[in-house]
């Protein structure tokens, strides 16, 4: 016979009170759970009082092993927070200024020889260039020192038939094609554009190009959004043809140009929840949505594709739910835990989908003071959170979301087209961001193109300077 504490022995009914009782489930929290430092500077009071406002006065008293975690997290963030336990410089909103020198000499170390324990990222090669490039241009530095030895590196890592791989001998793949191109159009020379043959590319595209609409990372590779925004990234800055190449797979059921089916493709990738997945049926992630909304903000202007193809108060609704609390930085799906580098995963959406919805709909202050406070590591270079090791991944995207928090961007379609796929040159800077900062001049990081991630103005002298060359899907140029 069952005990009267057995649950089994309850009614269904019993059982639903006893879970939402308010006694059992919820508690109210105290002024004392935000008083656990005995002495407090002003500008501490100041933003415990921040923190305080900001955060819900009801705790969820029921234990898993994901509020357990979160519990851990928000214990290693909190003192950053509110304190400073790195002993920062504060600027003037008594945030710790941004770590510039320390960081830039971070990413420096990060480009030069790796350990032998690193030989597992040897296929991302291209991405460390990436990140590194990307990192100091928004840091403000002088990247021409690096231009010849970044066009070394990839003229080695550019396959015979086309697309990059990770380096000299490796096939190609679209993330490694992605972070090649980009770090070439941050070195801008015309040696670095002239060392990407389009005609291979484009071939390679054509092979990655799937009937369903989508594209495959790799030949016979998985199909996933990341393929679609790479291959567009690669089509848009090369101004290479939509048209498919004639051995183009595709071509033998029906299709004539990468775009064939392409924002259907994409609009399948949203979920129920609102965001957007890798593949259709997927769970939603902030990288992909990142990375959905660039597609279709290089297929034409943000207002027109991403209105059409995606339900977009839903990914409105989806996107705000990723910014945590209190922390203030992003996370990349429910139920996770805030990481500094959806700084730019979910930070970088924003911008794309304010110029399909209309502005004001995002935390800007509150993903600065995450940055400023809790993603900066003592000796140099960003974090994932307070507790983690800095590498170029974290300090690449938590820069760049800084950089999402201090500018404000507009699209405008000028009068004239540049051809295929041009509408990521259409941007233009609408001003820094002025309500409610909490970061001072120092502070400031530079402007980052919003589909391109690269510093703005680079990705159009590419683009102007391919537009330039002769097409020939047989020659050169």
């Amino acid at each position: 016979m069952a005990s009267a504490q057995d649950p089994t022995s309850q009614t269904p009914s019993s059982r639903l009170e006893e879970t939402l009782s308010t006694s059992a489930r919820v508690e109210e929290l105290s002024d004392s759970d935000y008083e656990e430092m005995e002495t407090l500077t002003r500008h501490e009071e100041a933003n415990q009082a921040y923190l305080k406002s900001i955060t819900s006065p009801i705790e969820d008293l029921l234990d898993t092993a994901s509020s357990e975690v979160q519990d851990e997290t928000l214990r290693a963030v909190m003192p950053f927070l509110i304190g400073n336990p790195n002993d920062f410089d504060l600027n003037s909103y008594g945030l710790p200024t941004l770590q510039r020198e320390k960081h830039v000499k971070f990413l420096k170390q990060s480009l030069g020889p790796f350990p032998p324990q690193f030989a597992a990222m040897d296929a991302s090669r291209p991405w460390v260039v990436y990140w590194c490039m990307q990192g100091l241009t928004a840091l403000g530095q002088d990247i021409s020192e690096y231009s010849d030895r970044v066009v070394s590196t990839f003229s080695s890592a550019q396959h015979p038939e086309g697309g990059f791989g990770g380096g000299h001998g490796q096939l190609p793949h679209l993330a490694a094609t992605y972070a090649a191109i980009l770090s070439l159009v941050i070195v801008g020379t015309e040696e670095a554009y002239a060392s990407i043959n389009r005609q291979t590319m484009y071939s390679y595209l054509g092979r990655m190009k799937q009937v369903d609409g989508g594209f495959t990372m790799s030949p016979n590779g998985e199909e996933d959004i990341r393929g679609a925004f790479c291959a567009l990234v690669a089509l848009s800055l090369l101004n290479l043809p939509l048209e498919l190449p004639p051995d183009a797979p595709a071509r033998q059921h029906g299709l004539t140009s990468f775009l064939d089916n392409l924002g259907e493709w994409v609009s399948r990738c949203q979920t129920y929840e609102g965001g957007i997945s890798a593949a259709p049926g997927n769970e939603a992630h902030g990288a992909y949505a990142f990375c959905g909304l660039g597609c279709l903000s290089i297929m034409g202007p943000p207002k027109d594709t991403i209105n059409k193809w995606l339900d977009v108060p839903a990914l409105i609704n989806w996107l705000n739910s990723r910014q945590s609390c209190p922390e203030g930085g992003f996370h990349g799906r429910g139920n996770k835990l805030v990481d500094g580098c959806y700084s730019h995963w979910v930070g970088g959406c924003w911008a794309l989908v304010e110029a399909a919805a209309g502005k004001g709909i995002w935390n800007r202050a509150a993903l600065g003071r995450y940055i400023l406070s809790a993603a900066q590591f003592k000796k140099g270079g960003l974090v994932d959170k307070p507790g983690k090791r800095p590498d170029a991944y974290h300090t690449c995207y938590n820069l760049a979301g800084l950089s999402w928090a201090q500018y404000d961007w507009k699209y405008e379609k000028s009068e004239g087209e540049r051809g295929e796929l041009d509408a990521p040159y259409h941007w233009q800077l609408d001003g820094e961001y002025t309500e409610d900062v909490v970061w001072d001049n120092g502070d400031m990081v530079n402007r980052v193109h919003p589909v391109f991630v690269v510093p703005f103005g680079k990705a159009e002298s590419c683009r102007k300077w391919f537009e330039e060359q002769t097409w020939s899907s047989k020659g050169t140029g």
